[in-house]
């Protein structure tokens, strides 16, 4: 979405409204002449009545009311005593044929913007009308300015965010705050995960939350990327996921925010029986690109900070994340009492392939391995680069059983792997698994980490290319 470009808003609204007149008189040909005279400023309606008049702007707003002073039934200082207090934005000019000062004094007192005597002349009745919407422009221009200088101080928050789902998630409340509305839904994609998405809710329970985080980024994942500019929409695939959860809705506006690099998402509004303005889709587009500026500071923190836990060679963690991330899974694993299991994994006589074929191809068999490994684990396990040809896996919500298994599978799976070797003939490699589990046998990081690097060890001096667990440590002792 470029700021620059008015097009990038699918606005889904009517263009800006003409001010909007209500002439009031008795006279029927005074009327016609009334509103004959302002009829190239504004949007005219004229009526007979001060009661027509009041059923006037119950319908819709009006900018002016040029009202006869004298009619049947309501007068016009009724009216604009009425207008004053039902419709205090509305301009409003008194016409009378038996002006007095006093009259004239009382009448602007009451708030009344012109006092014109009649007959009036069409040039001086266009003259004081122009005058009029010209300040009233000068108001709102004034205002929209003010609510574009408080938007613009509220969007600072953005700039304090550091992590970019925190982005989307300040971004959407910004929009619910400002415009104002009480629904929206984020989604992003989740760059530390591939092929993952995260989602933030507001104004929806629990349940429908719930249900709708497990379709969006579960079971009928939206793609970010088919969202392109700003829209008002009645109707899409994430009206179809509100359907299938028992949600009703009118028009959404769909708002994606996105990052120079990886980072994409979008940000949902829901109209709720209250069609968007032109105004309000200006003030979406304001918070928008601000949110994109915050993104991308977000996403190069991001970056560098990731970068740091990122080995260079095979582009998986390195020993320095695995530490942090084996602290952070054990604790969790005792808060939720569910069991974790580390694989220590090794490659076999991996010497023999740096002195026969160089580092290069070293370096490319372990970048090879890495995706060998990555494609065997689920998107919530964490794979690291222990040092050398060393890797270790963190499997979450896993016990023992089926860590052997995945170990097992790892282990066959490499064994039936050609790694290229450049010029030369392909050829395979093995690799020895040791797998631990917590809290069966350790309850702390350096306690599994050693426990299944002993038994990564007993796998090598049962030959290689084979699985044991800490158990068989126990059992031999």
């Amino acid at each position: 979405m470029s700021l620059s470009d008015p097009g990038s808003i699918q606005r889904g609204v009517k263009n800006p409204r003409r001010h909007r007149v209500v002439v009031v008189d008795d006279d029927r040909l005074i009327r016609t002449l009334v509103a004959d005279s302002v009829a190239d400023l504004a949007q005219v309606e004229a009526v007979d009545s001060g009661e027509g008049a009041l059923q006037v702007l119950r319908e819709k707003p009006v900018d002016l009311v040029i009202s006869d002073l004298t009619m049947p039934g309501m007068s016009g200082i009724e009216l604009l005593d009425q207008v004053s207090r039902a419709h205090p934005g509305t301009e409003f000019v008194l016409l009378t044929a038996n002006a007095t000062v006093e009259s004239a004094v009382g009448a602007l007192r009451m708030g009344a913007a012109d006092y014109l005597t009649k007959p009036v002349r069409p040039d001086e009745l266009a003259l004081v009308v122009e005058r009029i919407l010209a300040r009233r422009r000068l108001l709102e221009e004034n205002e929209k300015l003010r609510d574009t200088l408080r938007t613009i101080e509220a969007c600072r928050n953005l700039m304090r965010c550091s992590e970019p789902g925190e982005v989307y998630a300040v971004a959407l409340d910004l929009l619910l705050q400002n415009l104002p509305r009480q629904r929206g839904i984020a989604l992003f994609r989740r760059s530390s995960i591939p092929m993952a998405n995260g989602a933030a809710f507001r104004g929806f329970g629990e349940s429908d939350a719930r249900a709708l985080r497990d379709m969006l980024i579960g079971s009928k994942p939206i793609d970010v990327d088919t969202i392109t500019r700003i829209e008002v929409l009645d109707h899409g695939p994430l009206h179809d996921t509100l359907y299938g959860v028992g949600v009703e809705t009118t028009a959404i506006a769909a708002v994606p925010v996105r990052g120079a690099e990886r980072e994409k998402g979008v940000l949902w509004l829901f109209e709720d029986g209250r069609p968007f303005t032109v105004g309000e889709l200006e003030r979406i587009e304001l918070i928008a690109g601000h949110a994109e500026l915050a993104l991308r500071n977000a996403e190069r923190y991001s970056h560098a900070k990731e970068r740091a836990f990122i080995d260079d060679v095979t582009e998986v963690y390195n020993a320095r994340y695995l530490l942090q991330a084996a602290d952070n899974e054990l604790q969790r694993a005792e808060r939720s009492g569910r069991p974790l299991t580390v694989l220590f994994l090794d490659l076999d006589r991996f010497k023999l392939v740096n002195d026969q074929y160089g580092h290069l191809v070293g370096s490319r068999a372990l970048r090879r391995l890495s995706e060998v490994l990555g494609d065997c684990i689920r998107q919530i396990d964490t794979l690291a680069r222990y040092g050398g040809d060393e890797f270790t896996i963190l499997l979450v919500d896993t016990p023992l059983a089926a860590g052997l298994a995945v170990a097992e599978r790892i282990r066959a799976t490499v064994a039936d792997t050609v790694f290229e070797a450049g010029g030369d003939p392909p050829f395979r490699l093995s690799i020895s698994i040791g797998v631990a589990p917590s809290p069966d046998h350790a309850r702390t990081r350096r306690d599994l980490l050693d426990l299944s690097d002993k038994a990564m060890y007993r796998a090598k001096s049962l030959g290689r290319n084979c699985v044991c667990s800490v158990s068989d440590l126990v059992d031999d002792s």
